[in-house]
């Protein structure tokens, strides 16, 4: 179970770490450009030593960790990562070199802070996977890391590439399987992105892990206490307190030890040849 955008705020951070020790949250992925992701992630390894630590690359939102002179391609005029949407408007005209360097400066810094290379890799709003070069990119970086990444299908098998514009599904699904049969990179059998915003309910989530197919799969989240800051700049915001809570039912984890499903990490993954 993967928390996204670990370090998006302070509470943010704060509800990824309750859902971990008092729910069935085992994974995060840190954004590393955030302002307080250093206390963020000392915390993590205080209060949480058995959160399995990713890092969602992120190109659409905050500052970039590059001098802004050097990554001009990939900011608006405000010096800023577009939206998600503003991010697919400049992709045609993004400089390829100046993504590896941004995306090296954040797992440098993640190994700076944690002493060790992240045990998965995903992205925020999926942009690693938009294009050819971008998700050779990302598989490359895996494979030099030895971590493994989020697969690019959503639903437990669903053909279509993660929850991507639809505009762009075709297409990609054109290329991503082709980019994995060249690196040798581990990722979950499944992954399932539908426990989010009006889908975020119990009995959605009760759904998905009543039917987990047999394997192994990464089912996303995004917990948080409620912040009134990021409520000013974000849409998916007052949602993260009732995933939060969802997340943190016993009701949730009776299920799963009913069911003998066994959750664990990305790490874990690895470790046992899984």
């Amino acid at each position: 179970m993967n928390a996204d955008d670990y370090g998006r705020t302070r509470l943010v951070s704060a509800g990824i770490r309750s859902a971990h020790l008092k729910g069935i949250v085992t994974s995060t992925t840190a954004m590393m450009n955030m302002p307080g992701i250093e206390k963020d992630l000392e915390a993590a390894m205080q209060e949480c030593p058995k959160l399995g630590l990713g890092l969602h690359l992120n190109l659409t939102a905050g500052d970039p960790l590059c001098a802004k002179e050097k990554v001009r391609s990939l900011i608006d005029e405000k010096g800023k990562f577009p939206s998600a949407k503003g991010f697919i408007d400049l992709m045609p005209a993004i400089n390829l070199e100046q993504v590896q360097m941004e995306w090296e400066n954040q797992i440098q810094k993640f190994i700076q802070l944690t002493g060790k290379a992240p045990d998965h890799l995903d992205s925020h709003h999926h942009t690693s996977y938009l294009s050819p070069d971008l998700f050779d990119m990302m598989l490359e970086l895996a494979e030099r890391m030895h971590c493994s990444i989020r697969r690019p299908t959503a639903e437990g098998g669903n053909s279509l590439p993660l929850d991507l514009p639809i505009e762009m599904r075709a297409q990609a699904g054109s290329y991503l399987a082709d980019l994995i049969n060249l690196h040798p990179v581990s990722m979950p059998d499944w992954f399932h992105s539908s426990f989010f915003d009006q889908n975020a309910t119990l009995d959605h989530l009760m759904d998905i892990l009543g039917s987990l197919p047999e394997g192994i799969s990464e089912l996303m989240c995004h917990p948080g206490f409620r912040d009134p800051e990021l409520e000013k700049s974000s849409s998916y915001a007052k949602q993260r307190d009732g995933e939060r809570q969802i997340l943190e039912d016993v009701v949730v984890r009776n299920l799963l030890s009913d069911l003998g499903v066994e959750m664990i990490r990305f790490g874990d993954m690895r470790s046992r040849n899984l």
